[in-house]
């Protein structure tokens, strides 16, 4: 038997299918030994076949790795061609997404355990008095039954030995999956639909579309219908994903699941150790689970007869991977869920302006919940003007009407969220004297000063530094600190309100794949008044004591240069705002901006996503831009400026080339360096285009993969999120 393998190498050198013998145990999907130039690689098994082209006695021998079961299904096979084909990266690199890094490296395996079982009782004297640590090992296992042997050992030192010598007890070893968020629990409650999820529900059921979008105001009841969903899935014997775009949200949705499923649903995150990351995947693997929850690379799930796949929050920008390659999350669902023939359900409030125009026209079904499930109405949202506040005197990151609400809060024995989307203690450090500027050596960014450790931190690139006592340059020591993060309003909050209990939740407080967990499970317990957070606290997240929001800094992600700003504005802060009100008590919303008279801000306020979305829908056609065009970005990044302008010089020859061939399908064309130029020691540049014809796209992606070299990485982003 021929095997056609994928040496893991992820070159693109060596992006092709090598030949090699193999025998009877290996499958596609399988992971394999290959000798490959003097080497003993991993590879994966893309096809069988009989024959090759190359001569038998060319031909090398796979060894087949001892996995129990294929690592890649066979629709994870033809998935990873298909991006592969799609994004024009090397195949290996797609292939990696399926699996646990440390599995692919060979330093992670199952953790097993010796367990004693008490086979049968002695015979009259066959256990002498003296042999005490036997006996009392003997009567512990007719207590308690199998007992892990580690644990009769330190209780009876030698005795589970002596037992197994004497054909008392026997030994077996067993594997032990390890259990992520084993204090992760939840109270099994039955739910009867409302007689709008139920609609739903069955418009979901009942629609031949393959991608369903319900589009329901915060608190209307969309994670009740996915459970249902998925539990329908189950009963059908099927399988089920289910992606949340932040981790913070995932231990809180694993909850739910866990009570109403059980250990059929897993979780897979970058956050879980090694180990727990590979005895998850293995539990999807061998079909122990059938529900996958997670975030983003959750869509890799080793699940098969999927059932539904969810994507809560479609809108969010985290489902677009940053990193080679560089897929949508959607893109992939949809492609899982067209070869399993299954569902594709998206849920959001806010859906972004392109889904919900592929909604509004009929390519996607679209199911509206207009109210909250317990029919209370949505939070009021009272407007701040900061400009009034300055005018007052007040200069603290804190307007007088939202102290007053904070003090109402507090008094009525209720809870608060604060949201500010900006971590740290002050966003840049500045000589007042000569205008110094602290800035990372790696990167062309400034320092965020963070007061908890009284040091400098990059947020590109992690570096710290000690904080300055006199500025390098002038040796001034008149330091000023510029924009307030979240370390700073918890500082501020703690001397307004001295006896006031508080809580901080951004990427510093948060570390370890419990961090989020710990700190929503204490503010859930009221054990904290007031939680301060940025956009991890802004989605999904359910209170019932809330009725306050504050939103420090309205304007933050307005007028950032991204035609998408003013659509993530208006997703921010209705998604922060839903977090107030969602139990019996009325919310209540202090939105705190410079610019009250904001359109953007006015929908926000009214709750009105259709009046912000034909706005905004008229906007972009207007002007062209997506989804009436596509923005396609080609990076180009090196440790070596000169080299990698000589790589974007390849790139830029390649592309102009094309575009001078097919002018009338570009709207914009030009190279220039990218607005951050440094990040850790890479140099960036970039070519932009926006294409109204994107028949040039493979064209495109083909340039770009033939300009990579050894020194500058090449990268295609197609409507990029992040344009920095």
């Amino acid at each position: 038997m021929i095997a056609e393998v994928i040496v893991d190498i992820a070159s693109s050198e060596t992006d092709r299918i090598f030949d090699y013998l193999c025998d009877g145990k290996v499958a596609v999907g399988s992971r394999v030994r290959a000798p490959f130039g003097g080497k003993t690689l991993p590879g994966f098994v893309m096809r069988l076949k009989q024959t090759s082209e190359l001569p038998i006695e060319k031909l090398k021998k796979v060894t087949p790795c001892d996995d129990e079961v294929p690592a890649l299904t066979e629709e994870c096979v033809r998935l990873a061609e298909k991006l592969t084909a799609r994004y024009r990266v090397p195949k290996a690199l797609v292939l990696r997404l399926f699996l646990p890094t440390e599995m692919r490296t060979g330093k992670i395996r199952e953790l097993m355990r010796n367990y004693a079982e008490l086979l049968r009782l002695p015979t009259a004297g066959e256990l002498s008095a003296r042999a005490k640590n036997q006996l009392g090992a003997l009567e512990y296992l007719q207590k308690n039954g199998k007992t892990d042997c580690a644990e009769l050992n330190n209780l009876f030192p030698g005795g589970v030995a002596g037992l197994e010598k004497k054909g008392l007890v026997k030994i077996t070893r067993e594997q032990i999956l390890r259990d992520p968020y084993k204090c992760v629990t939840g109270e099994r409650a039955e739910r009867t639909l409302t007689a709008d999820q139920a609609r739903a529900v069955e418009r979901v059921e009942r629609d031949e579309r393959a991608v369903q979008l319900i589009h329901g105001v915060t608190g209307s009841g969309k994670t009740e219908i996915y459970l249902t969903l998925i539990a329908k899935s189950l009963a059908e014997g099927k399988s089920s994903i289910f992606l949340v775009p932040e981790i913070s949200l995932t231990p809180q949705m694993l909850a739910q699941l866990r009570s109403r499923f059980g250990k059929n649903a897993a979780i897979l995150h970058s956050g879980l150790s090694a180990g727990e990351r590979f005895d998850e995947w293995w539990r999807l693997r061998t079909g122990e689970a059938k529900i996958a929850i997670g975030a983003r690379s959750a869509i890799f799930a080793p699940l098969e007869n999927l059932g539904v796949i969810i994507l809560d929050e479609e809108h969010d920008a985290s489902y677009a991977s940053e990193t080679a390659p560089r897929y949508n999350t959607f893109d992939v669902a949809y492609l899982r869920a067209k070869y399993n023939g299954c569902k594709l359900v998206l849920g959001s409030a806010t859906p972004s302006v392109d889904t919900y125009r592929r909604a509004k026209e009929g390519e996607f079904s679209l199911i509206r919940l207009a109210k909250r499930i317990n029919q209370r109405p949505l939070p009021e949202i009272v407007i701040a003007d900061m400009r009034s506040e300055v005018r007052r005197g007040n200069n603290s990151a804190f307007s007088f009407a939202l102290k007053e609400e904070i003090n109402g809060c507090l008094e009525n024995g209720k809870q608060a969220i604060l949201f500010l989307n900006r971590r740290g203690y002050s966003q840049t450090v500045m000589c007042k004297e000569c205008g110094y500027v602290a800035k990372c050596e790696a990167c062309d960014v400034s320092l965020t000063y963070h007061r908890d450790e009284d040091c400098l931190k990059c947020h590109y690139c992690g570096a710290k530094y000690t904080m300055l006592s006199a500025c390098p340059d002038c040796g001034g020591v008149k330091l000023a600190y510029a924009g307030t993060g979240t370390q700073r309003i918890v500082t501020d909050l703690q001397k307004l309100y001295p006896t006031a209990r508080i809580l901080r939740m951004d990427n510093d407080t948060t570390s370890g794949k419990e961090g989020h967990y710990k700190i929503l499970k204490a503010f859930g317990e009221k054990q904290a008044d007031i939680l301060v957070g940025t956009q991890m606290i802004a989605k999904g997240h359910d209170f019932p004591a809330v009725t306050l929001v504050g939103i420090l800094d309205a304007d933050m992600s307005l007028h950032f240069s991204d035609y998408r700003s003013r659509e993530r504005t208006f997703q921010l802060l209705t998604q922060v705002a839903g977090r107030s009100g969602r139990a019996e008590e009325k919310g209540k919303v202090v939105l705190q901006t410079f610019d009250p008279e904001n359109e953007v801000l006015r929908y926000a306020i009214g709750y009105d996503y259709e009046g912000f979305y034909q706005n905004e829908i008229s906007l972009r056609a207007a002007m062209a831009f997506p989804p009436f065009s596509k923005i396609v970005r080609v990076l180009v990044s090196g440790e070596d400026d000169k080299k990698t302008v000589e790589a974007l010089r390849t790139v830029y020859t390649g592309l102009e080339a094309l575009y001078l061939e097919n002018s009338e399908k570009f709207l914009f064309f030009n190279k220039m360096r990218a607005p951050i130029k440094r990040i850790q020691n890479k140099y960036r540049y970039q070519v932009l285009m926006r294409l109204c014809d994107t028949t040039v796209l493979p064209q495109i992606y083909e340039i770009c993969a033939l300009a990579r070299t050894r020194d500058a990485l090449v990268s295609v982003e197609e409507n990029p999120s992040n344009l920095s």
